[in-house]
């Protein structure tokens, strides 16, 4: 029997760009791991992956995305995800497999020490649907907070495991971050504020402009930084920037492909200098790739930053652990 949903007509906004087959044999396999795992303590999460199963009966993606939303969020002591085995260590939350936390280095220029760390959601496998269309899809089924504020508790966690000198950026929405249980993850954690950067994602309208600075401003007073997009489609105004006053300012490949057509030095030097400069922010690439962008960034004079050449985003602790401040930029990272 076909399961694949035809032309769309069952399939949440969440998946409308995405392979609809690959995407249904995906969740259809993870929904058969959580119900034939026979932890005694995992019962609940059965049950209710069941019972959204049954809510959902054509839409086995909308079932998942609301189970995985509920088993990595802000945790309910009543499921006993913080209890310990008998061998001492913490047992893995249901759902864990759905949503992971990677980590990219973010490196000093030109030095190339580690730095800090990007937080990256990683859905289900790094083969199947990115992360902007699970956080796209939710949003538009009025559940986009709730998915990040899983995404960061998942996030705050797992930097609890990096080494102590990094900070660690996390990105959210201006939506997210009215949502009170942001201030209670970020200052009730084990990671010290002052390690954590909040990197605003999405559009900003000038009419949450306010609401926006009101509402970062006692994490910021407890040494919270703030990181906005400069250039790309993403980018935050100039306005915007002069009224946020972030500590970073991102540029992305697009701003780099110009900087190495450019021959590194422009003539006239970007805008998005000039607003560091006066904003006192810190400059930082996103996107590096060839030897060229890294050249073309660090003749630039920009601070930071983090790409596939100077390392991947990784899921594996032991790979954090080794991001211990090592400068190695001349060995090649293809």
């Amino acid at each position: 029997m076909d399961e694949s949903p035809q032309d769309g007509e069952h399939t949440p906004e969440l998946f409308r760009n995405v392979d609809g087959e690959t995407l249904r044999r995906q969740v259809l396999e993870i929904i058969s791991d959580v119900l034939a795992d026979s932890d005694p303590q995992k019962a609940w999460a059965r049950e209710q992956l069941l019972h959204l199963l049954a809510a959902h009966m054509d839409d086995p993606e909308q079932a998942l995305l609301h189970h995985l939303i509920s088993t990595r969020n802000v945790p309910d002591s009543s499921h006993e995800e913080s209890s310990e085995d008998s061998s001492g260590n913490t047992p893995a939350a249901p759902g864990k497999r759905m949503l992971l936390t990677a980590f990219q280095p973010i490196r000093q220029l030109p030095g190339g020490e580690v730095i800090g760390v990007e937080a990256l959601a990683r859905f289900v496998s790094h083969e199947g649907t990115s992360a902007d269309v699970w956080f796209r899809g939710a949003a538009a089924m009025g559940l986009g907070p709730d998915l990040e504020i899983a995404a960061l508790h998942l996030a705050l966690s797992a930097a609890g495991e990096i080494p102590p000198h990094l900070f660690a950026s996390v990105n959210l929405s201006p939506a997210a971050c009215a949502d009170p249980r942001v201030q209670a993850l970020m200052l009730g954690g084990t990671v010290d504020p002052e390690r954590m950067v909040i990197e605003i994602m999405g559009d900003i309208t000038d009419r949450d402009l306010t609401a926006l600075t009101a509402v970062l401003s006692p994490l910021r007073q407890h040494g919270v930084r703030l990181a906005v997009d400069g250039s790309g489609p993403a980018a935050t105004s100039a306005k915007q920037i002069l009224h946020l006053l972030p500590d970073i300012i991102k540029v992305d490949c697009d701003f780099l492909a110009g900087a190495v057509a450019s021959g590194h030095q422009p003539a006239t030097p970007p805008f998005v200098f000039a607003l560091a400069e006066q904003t006192g922010a810190t400059l930082s690439a996103e996107g590096i790739e060839s030897r060229e962008e890294l050249a073309a960034v660090v003749e630039l004079g920009i601070a930071r930053g983090q790409g596939y050449l100077l390392g991947r985003p990784s899921v594996d602790p032991r790979d954090w652990a080794a991001w211990t401040g090592e400068a190695d930029l001349a060995e090649g990272r293809e």
